[in-house]
C-alpha cells in the first residue's frame, strides 16, 4: 500500500543516512515512481521531476518551516505559496514558441513515457499558449486528474457496458493517460491542472506565485484555492481549511493534502535538494478517512517478491465513499505489536484516501473468543518454508507460482541478467500460457514460442532469444542475486561470490561457515541454508545449468599482487571503457571496496569525464587522484585479456 511504501521509504532513508555505504545505485530513495512501460517511447526530462517529502501533521509542517529558516539563517517568517495537492498522474508538457510539442509522464523522475498523442486529447490542456510573454521554451508540470462527478459517471457507463470499473479517480486518470490507443484517452473526462515549471528559456520568475499566475494567464487551469502565506502559522491555517474542504465533499477533485513551497525562487538554490526531494517544497498530507468494522478472518497473501502479507477480511464497511471488505495488516510484527486478532473491532482507513488498512484496534469491544493471528510456517502458495527478512516473512521457493513473475522480472533486470525485452508484461504472458513454470524454463524458450506471444514480431522475438542466450554467461554474484534468496541482495551476493570458490561450495555451506563471513548475520545465514536445503530449488538450479547457463567466477588474485586489495576506491565522472557498475564490480573482485562518497578514508579517486563535487573534495582532502587510462593500466594484468569478460 502507499502508506506501507512511505513507511518503508522513511525507514530506508534513515538507514542510508546512518550507513551511507549501504546505499545502492538502484535504491528506491534515488528513484521516483516506476520505470517506463513497454509500448511507449522514452523521454528524458530536461530537469528531473523529483518527488516531495511528506509532512503528516501540523507538527511536521512546523519542523519543515524551522528547517527552512535555520538553513536560510532568518528568524522572521518565510513567505510560502500553498495550494491543494491533487491526487492524479504527474505529467510534463513541453511548449516551444508557445506550441505543444511533447507530453511525458514522470516515469522514474529522469526518464518518462512520451504520451503526446494522448495528452493532446485532454480538452483543457492548451495546444498553444496565450499572451505576449510566452517564453521560447517552457516545460509545464501538473497533474492529470478527473473531477469526482466525472469519475462516478465514467464508472456507471463502464458498469452498464459490462466493463471493469476503476477503484478511484487517480487510477482512472493514470490508466486513461497511458492507453496505447489515444481514442480511448479521448473518451475519458481527463483534465490537466498545472502546478509548476521545469526548464524555462526566455523568461525568469522571482516567485512561485508569479509562476502560477503566468500559467493561469497562458491558458492553464491551476489548483484553487491557493494562498500566499506569511509564515508557518498561515500555512497551518490554510492546511486546516483545505482538510475541512476535503472532508465536506464539496471539492471537485480528490485532494489528499496541500503543497507548501518557499515562494522566493532565489532561495531554492540556497536550500538545495536531497537525492530524492527538494528542501524548499513539502507535501502536507491530510489525515486518512476512517470507519469501524470487525475482522471476521485473515488470509495470507504471497506477493511477487515472495513476501507473505496478512490481509484482514472485514464486515463490509463504507470508507470515504468506497465499500471496503479487506484491509492490509502489513506484516506479522505489526500484528503482534498491535495485538490485533480475528474477531476484533477495528478502525479502518483508506491510507492516502485509497488503500484500506487497519488503523487501530478497539480493545474495549474485543469478544472473548477473539483468536490471535499467527504467521504461517510454510508458503501458502507453494508450501516452501518461510524465513524472516526484517519485519517480513518471505517464501524460499525458487519456483513458487505466486512470485514466479516477480522472479523472472528480477532475473531479467539490467542489474542481474540484463535480458532486454523480458519485462513485466512479457513475463506475465509466459507464465499465463504455461511456457514458463519455473525460472529455469526461461533458458529453454524457443523462437516459435516467443513469436506466438501477442506484441511480438519476427525481429523482437529473435532479439529476445538472442538476449536470453547472451544472459547464459553470468558472473557468480549476479547468479546468486538472481535466485531471490531472502535477505540476500546485491551487496550480500558479492560477499558470497568472493568467499566461495564455486556454486557447489555455496550450496553445501553450513550455517556456522556462513556466519563466519563478515557482513553475514544470523537471519541471512539461516535464509541461505534453508534455500539450498530444498530439493526443488536445487532441481531448478540444475535445470538452469543443463540449459547452458555458465557461471563466471571472479579471479582470485593473491592479496600481495592486487593493486586494489584493501583499498577504498571512488569513481566520479563518466567512464568511456565501462559503466560505473562494471568498474565498481571490478574493484570489489580485486579485493578493494567501491565507495560512493569521498572521505579521509578514501585511498583512490578515479576521474572520468565531467567529474562532480567528489573530485573537488578529493583535491581538498589530498586523496590520490588518477584518470581512467591510469586506472585501466593498473588493473590490466587482472582483466584476463578480455575486459568485458568479467561482466558478461
Amino acid at each position: 500500500s502507499d502508506a506501507e511504501y512511505d513507511a518503508l521509504k522513511r525507514e530506508l532513508i534513515e538507514i542510508e543516512e546512518m550507513y551511507p555505504a549501504l546505499r545502492t545505485p538502484d535504491s528506491p530513495t534515488l528513484r521516483v515512481g516506476g520505470p517506463p512501460r513497454e509500448g511507449f517511447t522514452q523521454y528524458r526530462h530536461a530537469v528531473p521531476m523529483v518527488s516531495l517529502d511528506d509532512a503528516r501533521n501540523e507538527a511536521e509542517l512546523r519542523e519543515f518551516d524551522a528547517r527552512v529558516r535555520r538553513m536560510l539563517g532568518v528568524e522572521g517568517p518565510v513567505e510560502y505559496e500553498a495550494e491543494p495537492k491533487l491526487d492524479g498522474a504527474s505529467l510534463e508538457v513541453v511548449y516551444e514558441n508557445g506550441v505543444l510539442t511533447v507530453a511525458a509522464t514522470r516515469g522514474d523522475g529522469v526518464v518518462g513515457e512520451d504520451v503526446t498523442p494522448n495528452a493532446r486529447t485532454i480538452r483543457n490542456l492548451p495546444l498553444r499558449l496565450f499572451g505576449d510573454d510566452v517564453p521560447e521554451r517552457v516545460d509545464v508540470r501538473g497533474e492529470v486528474v478527473m473531477r469526482v462527478e466525472d469519475f462516478e459517471r465514467l464508472n456507471r457507463e463502464l458498469a452498464e457496458r459490462g466493463e471493469r470499473t476503476f477503484a478511484n479517480p487517480r487510477n482512472a486518470a493514470a490508466g486513461s493517460l497511458r492507453q496505447l490507443d489515444p481514442k480511448v484517452t479521448a473518451s475519458r473526462p481527463l483534465r490537466f491542472v498545472a502546478w509548476g515549471v521545469g526548464l524555462v528559456r526566455g523568461k525568469e520568475f522571482k516567485t512561485q506565485s508569479e509562476v502560477i499566475e503566468a500559467l493561469r494567464r497562458w491558458g492553464f487551469e491551476v489548483a484553487e484555492p491557493r494562498r500566499t502565506c506569511k509564515g508557518v502559522d498561515e500555512v497551518i491555517e490554510y492546511y486546516r481549511e483545505m482538510e475541512a474542504l476535503r472532508d465536506s465533499g464539496d471539492y471537485p477533485y480528490e485532494m489528499d493534502g496541500i503543497v507548501v513551497k518557499v515562494n522566493e525562487i532565489a532561495l531554492w538554490e540556497k536550500l538545495g535538494s536531497t537525492s530524492r526531494a527538494p528542501r524548499y517544497w513539502i507535501a502536507g498530507k491530510f489525515k486518512p478517512r476512517e470507519a469501524t468494522s470487525q475482522i471476521v478472518d485473515v488470509i495470507h497473501s504471497v506477493g511477487p517478491s515472495g513476501v507473505v502479507t496478512p490481509i484482514a477480511v472485514l464486515k463490509p464497511v463504507q470508507v470515504g465513499g468506497v465499500t471496503v471488505q479487506r484491509a492490509s495488516l502489513h506484516n506479522y510484527d505489526l500484528v503482534k505489536k498491535m495485538d490485533v486478532r480475528i474477531g476484533d473491532w477495528v478502525f479502518v482507513r483508506r491510507a492516502g484516501d485509497v488503500i484500506p488498512e487497519i488503523a487501530s484496534v478497539i480493545y474495549e469491544r474485543r469478544p472473548p473468543d477473539a483468536k490471535p493471528i499467527e504467521p504461517p510456517k510454510t508458503c501458502p502458495a507453494c508450501g516452501a518454508p518461510l524465513v524472516k527478512e526484517g519485519a517480513y516473512y518471505k517464501c524460499t521457493g525458487l519456483a513458487c507460482p505466486a512470485k514466479l513473475v516477480g522472479t523472472i522480472v528480477r532475473m531479467a533486470s539490467r542489474a542481474i541478467l540484463d535480458i532486454e525485452g523480458l519485462g513485466q508484461k512479457t513475463a506475465e504472458l509466459l507464465v499465463e500460457r504455461g511456457l514458463v513454470k519455473d525460472p529455469a524454463d526461461i533458458f529453454y524458450l524457443k523462437y516459435e514460442q516467443v513469436r506466438s506471444l501477442p506484441g511480438f514480431a519476427e525481429v523482437s522475438a529473435r532479439n529476445l532469444i538472442l538476449a536470453i542466450e547472451k544472459a547464459k554467461r553470468v558472473s557468480f554474484d549476479r547468479f546468486i542475486n538472481a535466485l531471490m534468496i531472502p535477505n540476500v541482495g546485491d551487496y550480500t551476493a558479492k560477499l558470497l561470490a568472493r568467499h566461495f570458490r564455486s556454486l557447489e561450495d555455496l550450496m553445501n555451506a553450513s550455517y556456522t561457515e556462513l556466519l563466519s563471513i563478515k557482513g553475514i548475520g544470523p537471519e541471512t545465514a539461516k535464509s541461505i541454508v534453508e534455500f539450498f536445503k530444498q530439493p526443488r530449488n536445487r532441481q531448478v538450479i540444475e535445470k538452469m545449468l543443463k540449459a547452458g547457463v555458465e557461471i563466471v567466477y571472479p579471479p582470485r588474485p593473491e592479496e600481495a599482487k592486487s593493486p586494489l586489495a584493501g583499498k577504498t576506491v571512488v569513481f566520479t565522472g563518466a567512464l568511456k571503457s565501462m559503466t560505473r557498475q562494471e568498474a565498481e564490480e571490478l574493484v570489489e573482485r580485486l579485493g578493494g571496496h567501491a565507495a560512493r562518497s569521498v572521505s579521509r578514508k578514501t585511498d583512490l579517486v578515479v576521474v572520468g569525464e565531467n567529474p562532480g563535487s567528489k573530485y573537488q573534495k578529493a583535491l581538498r582532502l589530498g586523496v590520490k587522484i588518477i584518470n581512467e587510462e591510469e586506472f585501466l593500466e593498473m588493473v590490466k594484468p587482472f582483466l584476463g585479456g578480455e575486459k568485458r569478460g568479467l561482466f558478461e
